[in-house]
């Protein structure tokens, strides 16, 4: 059973690291796993079952919409699927961010984040 992503709600790690890999621009699967691994240093690495299976919920919630644009067919694999933010997903984005923003500054507070 696939789960549905409601966009008021905190986003799921995999979700939100996606979007963040997305929101400097279009980008097909292979391209979106290496980013969010570049983003975190390592420290999440999506496979190929989380990767899709989350782009699908994401595509099913209307977070993000598959590209029409291909790149040039010489620079690329025709079945490759490209893909990027829509509105929702841009606001869903910047809402988790406010969100995890709140959390640092609580945490700060309350001295957690003593080394920052």
């Amino acid at each position: 059973m696939i789960e549905n992503i409601n966009p008021s709600q905190p986003l799921t790690p995999a979700v939100f690291h996606i979007l963040m890999a997305l929101a400097d621009g279009e980008k097909h699967g292979y391209s979106i796993m290496k980013d969010v691994e570049r983003q975190t240093n390592g420290k999440i690495k999506l496979g190929p079952g989380t990767l899709y299976g989350s782009i699908k919920r994401m595509l099913a919630a209307g977070l993000i919409e598959e590209s029409e644009e291909r790149p040039d067919p010489v620079l690329d694999d025709e079945r490759r699927r490209y893909y990027r933010l829509s509105g929702p997903g841009q606001a869903a984005l910047s809402e988790e961010c406010r969100r995890l923003d709140q959390a640092v500054k609580i945490a700060r507070i309350k001295q957690v984040l003593t080394c920052i």
